[in-house]
């Protein structure tokens, strides 16, 4: 069965950085577009960043934009989030999450931020920034 397990998480004072990770097993990696998104308490589910199938196109959410950077290891079924100058805002259960490049409704990737096209998703990863 696909199973996509995030690790890389912790608790990290603002300011730091963590690189997160979602290895991906029972799926064909390569035809997957994969994002990244994360919950707070009490907030609703919210996109962070995504990358396509190939590597070729990256998502960010404003609110990240020039502080997190997404890649993917096509060889190793992996996909990172590279978190730095991180705030308090930022405290999280972060989520990877994988849509398969075919589906309906997503051509080019264009449902990045869509969470509802996603076909599986990890048990998430907790970050806390403390200030």
């Amino acid at each position: 069965q696909v199973q996509l397990v995030e690790s890389g998480g912790g608790l990290v004072q603002a300011g730091g950085s963590l690189r997160l990770s979602c290895a991906a097993s029972g799926l064909a990696f390569s035809g997957y577009n994969m994002g990244w998104f994360r919950q707070a308490p009490g907030k609703e589910r919210e996109f962070v960043a995504g990358v396509s199938w190939s590597g070729g196109r990256k998502y960010y959410a404003d609110s990240v934009k020039g502080r997190f950077t997404i890649s993917r290891d096509n060889a190793k079924n992996t996909v990172y989030l590279q978190t730095n100058s991180l705030k308090p805002e930022d405290t999280a259960v972060y989520y990877c999450a994988a849509v398969s490049a075919l589906t309906s409704g997503c051509s080019g990737y264009g449902c990045a931020d869509e969470w509802r096209k996603y076909n599986y998703w990890g048990q998430g990863t907790q970050v806390t920034v403390s200030s």
